[in-house]
């Protein structure tokens, strides 16, 4: 969280989250890494599956379908998101 002080510069106080003024690539690819994950369609050699991905992109699962992946994800304490 940043606070305008009476100069109009922004401060970045502790514990607010990091700075989107000043972010780092890592900083940015790890928004949200605990707390989103992402359903994708996939082909696989039984027929069509839902891939789980976390919000970098890294494959978690794969489930038969889109509604038993979006359960997973919800039992994990993440918000699912679908990709088309």
């Amino acid at each position: 969280m940043n606070t305008k002080h009476h100069d109009g510069a922004a401060r970045f106080i502790p514990g607010g989250g990091p700075d989107i003024h000043h972010i780092t690539t890592a900083e940015l690819a790890a928004l949200g890494l605990e707390r989103i994950a992402f359903v994708k369609p996939v082909m696989t050699e039984q027929g069509q599956a839902f891939s789980i991905h976390a919000a970098d992109g890294t494959q978690i699962a794969i489930a038969s379908d889109a509604r038993l992946a979006a359960a997973a994800i919800i039992q994990n304490d993440m918000t699912p998101s679908m990709v088309h």
